[in-house]
């Protein structure tokens, strides 16, 4: 049920039951794919109501607006994505830096293509504090990620890290959506190839290279 009160706003209804629920993890569903097909500016609530197969009171009850549950989808994206690097730090453990890194790069990237939308919720205007502040967990919490297998990385330099990296995966979503799919996975290889290079420059040791 936290999971649930994260996910809505504060001004929206809290579902108190299974199937509450289940219709709030089908909105939030239906509008990945609205934002992911049409943008952020051109969604509409009516658009996702439909899209879910629900009316548009039903979206109401728990979300007051489009803002609302851009944040709550925002909410959930960092939730996954931390929990696929516990996961990835765990797996990885006995691996080399550059083996690491690789690893990593390929669980962005697939994280990237299993939701379409994570980009266009990320680029949509921020509707709180806590929109930022779960920006920001994002990015802390990738630099910790960098740090633990080379301490000796700062924080500083290690957040530095995480907004390029997260900048250039962001970046690769603009050009996938002009390409056919064929290009798309040419696209996703190249950067993998140039976020590989970066990651590995800026986190090994000279003798590691």
């Amino acid at each position: 049920m936290k999971e649930f009160r994260a996910r809505c706003n504060a001004e929206g209804r809290i579902p108190q039951q299974a199937r509450g629920e289940q219709l709030v993890s089908e909105l939030l569903e239906a509008a990945a794919s609205e934002f992911a097909e049409v943008g952020y500016d051109a969604a509409t609530m009516t658009a996702i109501s439909k899209r879910a197969g629900t009316s548009i009171g039903a979206i109401y009850q728990y979300f007051p607006n489009k803002e609302a549950v851009v944040s709550a989808l925002r909410t959930q994206y960092v939730d996954e994505m931390e929990e696929h690097w516990m996961k990835l730090q765990e797996a990885t453990s006995g691996l080399s830096v550059k083996q690491r890194t690789q690893s990593f790069v390929d669980a962005m990237i697939r994280f990237m293509v299993e939701h379409p939308g994570y980009i266009t919720i990320l680029d949509a205007p921020p509707d709180s504090k806590r929109d930022k502040e779960t920006r920001d967990r994002l990015r802390a919490r990738l630099a910790n990620v960098f740090r633990t297998r080379r301490p000796s990385v700062s924080q500083e330099q290690a957040y530095r890290v995480a907004c390029v990296s997260l900048q250039m995966i962001k970046s690769m979503n603009a050009l996938c959506a002009e390409a056919k799919p064929q290009e798309r996975l040419e696209i996703i290889k190249e950067y993998k190839l140039a976020l590989t290079a970066y990651l590995e420059k800026r986190l090994l040791h000279r003798k590691e290279q």
